[in-house]
């Protein structure tokens, strides 16, 4: 008998109640990297609506690290400790915590969406100077904006993220997912749009990909054989016009990610440059790179993009698409959603004490 969307699903000793992510969104709501009562009440509440593992939006691995100055950091053990009543709630409900583990490299120091989006020049009291695989700064930012990265800038990035992982695992933590996508640091290593280094982390494929491999086996390292390790990384970049990352490629790095400790790939896609060429947003329209990822290096995988139907959903497990769906805006319409998509699609799961009064019959 084929899985189903609420089949449970095991990864080392790690068992998902079922196959639904609440994927990382971004909440631009922290203080000083800090949660608030905001990720507290965000994220427990996806873990009460039935979602089987509830993950954070990007983490900031360092303070530089941030897309903005309210994004979520894990760089300090105050901040570690803001995050232990969330994970100890999620677990409450029967859900898996998650956290992702992210540096946002030239796309940092930028304004909240609600502010504008807007890259902060490096003397803005918001602003700061980022860093990169190049010196060339994200276009909408100032041809000052970004420093090339140079060997001790790279060793502490791997200590930051190989810390921020010992601080997830103590805070509570079952999963830790490296994100490499979204043209955010790892991203722009691995991409000839941004990587145009001519050191042991530039250059051909092996060199471009060198630098996710050790920040992976960094965090592996240090998380807990018991538990899972995820990698988000962009299928493609979207861009067809120029030399790119694309979905070969990308199927040529999941087994080195595979090799260096991770269990699982969140399949994503673009985000690397302004110029990328979006092939439509209907219903599931990344799923095909993460079937493509899960045929050709067989490895387990999250799909993303646009699934919002339940049956739709279920469809992508029993069809062997994915082992994971992972919905984003959809949870932040209707954080019920796996409740409602099991009465959907018939399937008997438990409902929080405090709620089965609202229980379908």
């Amino acid at each position: 008998m084929s899985a189903s969307l609420f089949t449970p699903f095991s990864l080392r000793d790690t068992t998902f109640s079922n196959r639904i992510m609440l994927s990382p969104m971004c909440q631009y709501s922290a203080d000083e990297g800090m949660a608030t009562d905001w990720h507290r009440v965000h994220l427990g509440t996806r873990a009460a609506g039935g979602a089987g593992l509830v993950m954070t939006e990007a983490t900031a691995v360092e303070r530089r690290g941030r897309i903005t100055p309210g994004c979520l950091g894990i760089w300090t053990d105050e901040q570690a400790a803001a995050l232990e009543p969330i994970t100890s709630f999620v677990r409450s409900q029967g859900a898996v915590p998650g956290i992702q583990l992210a540096h946002a490299g030239r796309k940092a120091s930028h304004a909240r969406p609600s502010e504008g989006g807007h890259a902060y020049p490096i003397d803005h009291a918001d602003g700061w100077q980022t860093v990169s695989a190049t010196d060339e700064p994200y276009p909408d930012a100032e041809p000052a904006a970004t420093r090339r990265m140079d060997a001790a800038d790279i060793d502490d990035v791997i200590d930051a993220f190989r810390e921020a992982a010992v601080r997830a695992r103590d805070a509570g933590f079952e999963v830790a997912e490296v994100h490499a996508a979204h043209g955010y640091l790892l991203h722009q290593f691995l991409s000839p749009v941004t990587n145009d280094r001519d050191d042991a982390y530039g250059g051909d494929f092996e060199n471009r990909t060198r630098l996710v491999c050790e920040v992976v086996a960094a965090v592996r390292d240090v998380w807990p054989d018991t538990d899972p390790v995820f990698v988000r990384i962009s299928a493609t970049d979207w861009l067809p016009d120029r030399d790119s990352w694309d979905v070969d490629d990308s199927v040529r790095l999941a087994p080195r990610l595979r090799d260096a400790g991770a269990d699982l790939i969140d399949v994503s896609g673009g985000g690397i440059h302004p110029d990328q060429q979006l092939p439509g947003t209907g219903p599931g329209y990344q799923v095909p790179y993460a079937e493509t990822l899960r045929d050709g290096a067989a490895v387990p995988v999250a799909a993303v993009g646009g699934i919002t139907e339940p049956s739709h959903a279920d469809a992508l497990v029993r069809n062997g698409r994915a082992d994971l769906v992972a919905l984003g805006r959809e949870l932040l319409r209707h954080p019920y959603w796996p409740l409602e998509a099991a009465h959907a699609l018939g399937a008997d799961v438990e409902w929080p004490v405090q709620y089965r009064r609202g229980r379908f019959e």
